[in-house]
């Protein structure tokens, strides 16, 4: 029963590989030219190259570095515990790569589990190793299964709520062989104390079937295509167009027999010798046309114009900045970046919001994250686990510090909120009130005794 679901969802690996691996060369930026033509194509060879502009991957990436999770509280109170086995496996930049796998394929995963003594482990799982299976009610994780390759087998971990099942290939997958779907040879299984499965989906959810989540440059790179093909034209018809040709009437052409590598004469099949054009003019970089003919004129015609490739580039980076929700300095649209920190941040609206609802959509991914950890560490699952957010939007150190002053002091904030907004974790919250009280104790011990009223004995 357990091998057919590992050979099911090893198939659904192989159905999403095709789709994977084409996001992975937009991110990267290797994908063919799409709008060149067939002739264009024969007529230049191979002597142009891919001129990709990669906005698919700004699109990814300023999502990205602006989703960082800061910590993790249960009714206000951090979860130092799983905090601290978050830094110990160095998940401060893990959980960043498991943001733009998901913003880029669509999905990734993280694995929660014990390492050999016993502590949590965390791995962050690529969509093109890891797949799921869901209840088609709940769409709770039933099943998953991890599938790579290790000394010319391929092997497999399939995670069940009851047990964690290991696998090897019967037959022998050399280095970019395909993984067959069939032949798994049972090697061992473990129980699974969680009773869940340990491996957490992050889905960057479209629409509502959109199960097995969207990329976020979908909508882009069909335009960075259209670019890309501009660029292309440009480059050529700057090789081609922009520098001057010359041109000149009245002047006899003279001719001299071709000659081969060796000097030789070519001819015809009748042996005539084949003659070239000599240019009377010569190659030198100082050199001057002159003519004795009187009705010998010269001319130069006019080199391209290349400026329309320039606004057509410009209009089509402004639909990019529409649809990914990128300002306008992001994609260099305008020469001249915003004149003030309000203008920064009006022009940023729309991808603060879209970070905001990343945050909606990956929270609850990451506060089941914490639960797991937390069990694996002590064996409790806290309930309603919140996950804490640095702030997404673009502001200076001294504007932030200035706007939660003021909400201190007209008493709308307490002390630990008004360090949660200026982007402290909540260990670094814990400790900063630590010291607080410290430093009060310090006072009251070292400052001088009150003096009495007269009147009145000690």
């Amino acid at each position: 029963m357990t091998v057919k679901v590992l050979e099911a969802l090893s198939r659904k690996l192989d159905e999403a590989e095709a789709p994977l691996r084409d996001l992975d060369a937009v991110y990267a930026g290797e994908q063919p030219l799409s709008f060149l033509s067939p002739e264009a194509r024969e007529a230049l060879g191979n002597r142009l190259r891919v001129l990709v502009a990669n906005y698919p991957r700004l699109v990814v990436d300023s999502l990205s570095e602006r989703l960082r999770v800061t910590g993790f509280t249960v009714d206000g109170r951090p979860l130092d515990e799983v905090w601290q086995a978050w830094q110990d496996a160095e998940f401060d930049d893990a959980h960043q790569v498991a943001h733009t796998e998901a913003l880029t394929l669509g999905r990734s995963y993280v694995t929660v589990w014990a390492d050999s003594t016993g502590a949590p482990s965390l791995t962050v799982e690529s969509p093109h190793e890891v797949a799921v299976s869901r209840d088609p009610v709940t769409r709770e994780v039933t099943a998953a299964a991890k599938r790579w390759r290790e000394d010319g087998r391929a092997r497999a971990m399939l995670f069940l709520p009851d047990r964690l099942f290991e696998y090897v290939s019967s037959a022998r997958v050399p280095e970019g062989g395909v993984i067959p779907p069939e032949g798994w040879q049972h090697m061992r299984n473990r129980p699974n104390p969680l009773g869940v499965v340990p491996v957490v989906p992050f889905v960057n959810r479209g629409r509502l079937l959109d199960v097995e989540g969207v990329s976020e440059m979908v909508g882009v790179s069909d335009l960075t295509d259209a670019i890309s093909k501009l660029l292309a034209d440009l480059m050529v018809s700057s090789e081609f167009g922009s520098r001057p040709r010359r041109w000149v009437t009245g002047l006899e052409v003279k001719e001299e027999p071709r000659r081969d590598d060796q000097g030789n004469v070519v001819t015809d099949e009748d042996g005539e010798p084949l003659m070239v054009a000599v240019n009377p003019f010569g190659n030198e970089a100082r050199r001057v046309w002159q003519s004795e003919d009187p009705d010998t004129e010269f001319g130069q015609f006019p080199s391209a114009d290349l400026t329309g490739y320039e606004s057509a580039v410009g209009m089509i980076l402004q639909a990019i900045s529409s649809v990914s929700g990128l300002p306008a300095h992001y994609l260099g649209v305008h020469g001249d970046q915003p004149a003030s920190a309000d203008a920064i941040r009006s022009a940023e609206a729309s991808l603060v919001a879209r970070c905001h609802a990343r945050m909606r959509t990956f929270g609850p991914s990451w506060a089941r994250v914490a639960t797991l950890t937390a069990a694996v560490a002590n064996g409790s699952r806290p309930r309603r686990v919140e996950t804490v957010w640095a702030n997404p939007e673009t502001r200076t150190v001294a504007q932030e510090a200035d706007a939660v002053t003021k909400l201190v002091q007209a008493g709308i904030l307490p002390n630990e909120e008004a360090l949660a907004r200026l982007g402290y974790g909540p260990d670094q919250i814990e400790t900063m009130r630590a010291a607080s009280m410290r430093q009060a104790l310090d006072r009251q011990i070292t400052a001088p005794p009150t003096a009495l009223p007269s009147g009145e004995e000690q």
